[in-house]
């Protein structure tokens, strides 16, 4: 029996076990709740960053070797429940613009990666990865798995009881220590609480500010060794241009094993991903292509070891490339850690000819060694070949190479040094990739220096490094060039806790991005200098300047006219200011505008966006963005893009999401219409319909889908 005798506050904490049985219902009746030491002391994060909150709250946590139970109890200073949306997994609005409360879980406590879970009052569910890129952590929550929580209010106390499978989490029986940090959001006070001190400069799931919990009687868990998800896809399309018509059936298998609680084997098998939200459409202004994260959950079991292999802008492994032009037959991927300190990551696709597009074979090995408490090291490497049935043929590209990264023990410097070679047939020499950059993060001061060179024939057929490639509008091809990049910034920030109007200005924020091409020339220098002022209520007044040194090797059509931009040397400035108002109210809007020089001519642009709420039955959101580009003598053109969504709840389960985009730089006015039912954890029925038409609302093609899944735990 463990009787309470205060809330714990040393540095570090348990997780006991007991066989205690839970009827996950908000409301914990059960005697174990009552048995255990809470953990408390939560500090405010925003506002008043590093005060101790004025609401309280109260987490207990433990595990039955099958389960980790952990229950929290918010001491709310006001009655009554705010949610954002009750849509499974979005995070900016079902976890952070709602009353809800959140776990980060560092099952290696090694702050590299990890499990983020958050519930809202309305019982809405999010589950994501964590993974450290560049100075800070990534969120992917495209990433799920099995668990649940409930939520009751009792007068002004809002309770969360939360069950995770431990199968869910990879962990290694051995390693029994684990980083453990809590957070709870009052969307009605602007507030977020953390379990442990987070200075603002940090994210809110940065895990080098976890807690140590030691895990009592942790064991390897062998209950359901893997789970199989069948599905059947049935479409119906219709090419209006070209007057076709096209049914298709498709069944499909998911399989994941896992090999220990710490490796996990996904399996798939002839994938359908109709299911899959549209990506948000953009104006693209620039030269070059526009990266779209990963969505498909696939990809994304253990992603931080596979999409992390690069740096911002030169990545040698982007997933999305898998399967963009012809279907994938199979895929198979093997991922987690072998030992305390080793991640290792297999990944081997196989996709299907389509026309002239030759099958191909995708393969992944990746090993990610923790040296020691400051220093990770991780190996690659990528190969793509043309297949011929099992055959391989002399089609390849390969991308292998080493990164080292550096945290120190007071969490103010970060560092990343990258070196990579590729290996193309037909192609030889200048094929090497080298980076090095270094961060510096306080409270009021922040900065990055940074150096990257591309060199020409650094080929990445399964990356993403678009400014290596230089498209020529006059000539219609595309030039590969390497080129040397710098990046320098500082940031300087004040914060006001005893004021009532301003919550923090940042009165400095200036960076500048330089490249220069292989004979070292600058072919591209630009200069920001921007400031932002933040209100208590955490609205957000904005406004900058921005200068642009551009040498234009390669004629630009930015107007798509047929007129472009003819190589030379330009120099242009534009400078602009907006605002965004508090994420609490149930009418939210926001805006900015700018104006300048852009190459030969001008620019101006306005952006504008509203969203209000009518929970827990609907959210409603409209965005509209107008670029008006003035090239004299080359002629003018404005792009509109708008794009209304309109979510409508059913319950936590149940939602019907549409979306209505509409760009006139690529001429496509869609439509795509989503109803979604989660009739069991992650077992799904969806019907979309896609709808395409130019922009004068003449229909180009259509569709409509039909899917069903259903997931077995073994």
């Amino acid at each position: 029996m463990i009787s309470i005798q205060a809330q714990s506050e040393s540095k570090q904490g348990k997780i006991v076990y007991s066989n205690s049985k839970i009827q996950l219902d908000g409301k914990l009746n059960e005697p174990i709740w009552n048995e255990l030491i809470p953990e408390g002391g939560f500090l405010n994060y925003m506002p008043n960053n590093g005060v101790t909150a004025s609401n309280t709250t109260e987490v207990k946590m433990f595990h039955n070797g099958k389960n980790l139970y952990i229950s929290a109890v918010y001491h709310d200073s006001i009655p009554r429940v705010q949610i954002g949306s009750l849509k499974r997994d979005h995070i900016g609005v079902t976890g952070a613009e709602s009353d809800s409360f959140a776990i980060m879980l560092d099952t290696y406590n090694q702050q590299q990666s990890g499990f983020f879970f958050i519930v809202n009052m309305g019982g809405a569910l999010i589950d994501a990865l964590l993974a450290r890129r560049g100075d800070g952590f990534r969120v992917s929550t495209s990433w799920n798995t099995v668990w649940n929580a409930r939520t009751s209010v009792q007068g002004n106390l809002k309770i969360y009881e939360v069950e995770i499978p431990l199968k869910a989490l990879g962990y290694k029986a051995e390693s029994s220590e684990w980083g453990v940090m809590f957070h709870t959001r009052n969307i009605k006070l602007n507030e977020w609480t953390t379990s442990t001190p987070i200075d603002r400069n940090y994210s809110l799931f940065d895990l080098r500010f976890a807690k140590t919990f030691q895990v009592e009687n942790l064991s390897e868990n062998r209950s359901s060794r893997f789970a199989v998800t069948p599905s059947i896809t049935m479409n119906h399309a219709e090419d209006v241009l070209n007057s076709t018509k096209d049914d298709m059936v498709k069944p499909s298998l998911d399989v994941q094993v896992n090999v220990t609680s710490s490796l996990k084997l996904d399996a798939t098998i002839n994938p359908d991903f109709s299911q899959i939200d549209v990506d948000r459409q953009v104006t693209n202004l620039s030269r070059f292509s526009i990266f779209f994260p990963e969505r498909r959950n696939f990809f994304l079991e253990n992603s931080d070891l596979f999409n992390n292999l690069g740096v911002g802008g030169v990545n040698p492994f982007y997933s999305r490339r898998i399967g963009a032009d012809s279907e994938i037959s199979f895929g198979l991927k093997l991922s987690g850690n072998i030992t305390e300190k080793t991640r290792l990551g297999v990944l081997n696709v196989a996709t299907k000819s389509n026309d002239d597009i030759a099958a191909q074979n995708y393969g992944v090995l990746v090993v990610q060694q923790q040296l020691s408490r400051s220093f990770t090291a991780t190996g690659f490497m990528i190969n793509r070949q043309e297949t011929d049935g099992f055959s391989f043929l002399n089609d390849y590209n390969r991308v292998g190479g080493v990164n080292l990264n550096y945290q120190s023990k007071n969490n103010k410097w970060t560092g990343h040094a990258n070196l990579a070679t590729s290996a193309t047939n037909d192609v030889s020499g200048d094929n090497n990739f080298y980076n090095i950059g270094v961060w510096y993060n306080n409270i009021n001061a922040s900065g990055y220096l940074g150096v990257k060179k591309v060199e020409t024939n650094y080929i990445t057929d399964v990356g993403f490094v678009p400014r290596l490639y230089n498209f020529d509008a006059t000539s219609g091809t595309v030039i590969r060039e390497g080129y040397t990049q710098s990046r320098g910034r500082i940031s300087l920030t004040k914060f006001y806790k005893n004021s009532k109007v301003i919550d923090n200005h940042r009165y400095l924020n200036l960076w500048n991005d330089t490249y220069w091409d292989d004979e070292g020339n600058v072919i591209q220098s630009t200069v920001v200098l921007n400031n932002d002022l933040v209100f208590r209520d955490q609205s957000v007044l904005f406004g900058g300047v921005r200068y642009e040194y551009v040498d234009l090797k390669y004629a630009f059509d930015p107007l798509n006219n047929g007129n472009a931009i003819v190589p030379d040397a330009y120099k242009y400035f534009d400078a602009g200011f907006g605002y965004s108002s508090a994420e609490n109210r149930k009418l939210q809007y926001g805006g900015n505008i700018s104006y300048g020089s852009y190459y030969s001519g001008f620019k101006n642009q306005i952006s504008l966006n509203t969203q209000y709420r009518l929970m827990p039955l609907a959210r409603l959101q409209l965005r509209y963005e107008r670029n008006g580009i003035d090239l004299k003598e080359l002629g003018s053109e404005t792009f509109h893009l708008a794009r209304f969504t309109g979510e409508v709840f059913f319950s936590n389960r149940l939602n019907w999401t549409t979306y209505v985009q509409y760009n006139t730089q690529f001429d496509n006015f869609n439509i795509n219409s989503r109803l979604q039912w989660e009739y069991k954890p992650l077992s799904y029925i969806y019907l979309v319909i896609s709808d395409n038409y130019n922009q004068n609302i003449a229909r180009k093609d259509w569709g409509v889908a039909f899917k069903m899944n259903y997931r077995f735990d073994f």
